[in-house]
């Protein structure tokens, strides 16, 4: 019987090597692309859990300081990835000193995402209602409409959506606000 299990047991071993072959980024290549982005001549403890399974990349792996201790390691297939990797400088200094230019396109931000160079964000609308001001429940479905009163659990613009409670019974409602303290919910 002890002889027969050993074959499996060998089996069992080199499963998780064939395991990084077939179609799986190795960790040492993660670990790699973010020591490379650290720069020339920079020491630095990276580690990468060994039981990391990233669908493998048939571009090479970007990487980006991002923050003073971890580097976005991202791969730009369609669909691609990103992994935040713990860095820790043996000097002792931040990592956002230290960072060679970010590559394609991408910058270290402070933060957890990276974004392309020129983004730029929409301005985000001013809150329409605040936390506590009375709103209009309003439910439409076919050709009639109810319209309930309720107060604002949180604050919200146009077009978000938002926690209400309705007054008159007390439950908590999530509906969008289409204007000035009206906020539509779906039954």
């Amino acid at each position: 019987m002890r002889i027969a299990s050993r074959p499996l047991l060998v089996v069992l071993l080199l499963c998780p090597v064939w395991a990084w072959a077939d179609g799986f980024q190795s960790p040492e290549s993660i670990r790699d692309a973010a020591i490379a982005s650290l720069g020339p001549g920079v020491q630095a403890e990276v580690r990468v859990d060994p039981r990391t399974r990233m669908p493998a990349c048939a571009q090479a792996l970007q990487a980006a300081a991002n923050g003073p201790a971890s580097v976005a390691v991202r791969c730009a297939d369609n669909p691609g990835w990103q992994l935040y990797v713990p860095v820790r400088r043996a000097d002792g200094e931040p990592l956002a000193q230290a960072a060679a230019p970010a590559r394609a396109g991408l910058r270290p931000l402070s933060g957890r995402r990276l974004k392309p160079v020129g983004f730029t964000p929409e301005p985000e609308a001013p809150p329409l209602v605040q936390r506590g001001d009375p709103v209009t429940l309003v439910s439409r479905v076919g050709g009639m409409e109810v319209r309930m009163a309720g107060r604002a659990m949180g604050a919200a613009a146009v077009g978000a959506t938002v926690s209400v409670e309705n007054t008159g019974s007390r439950r908590i409602i999530r509906g969008r606000l289409v204007g000035p303290g009206v906020v539509e919910v779906q039954l």
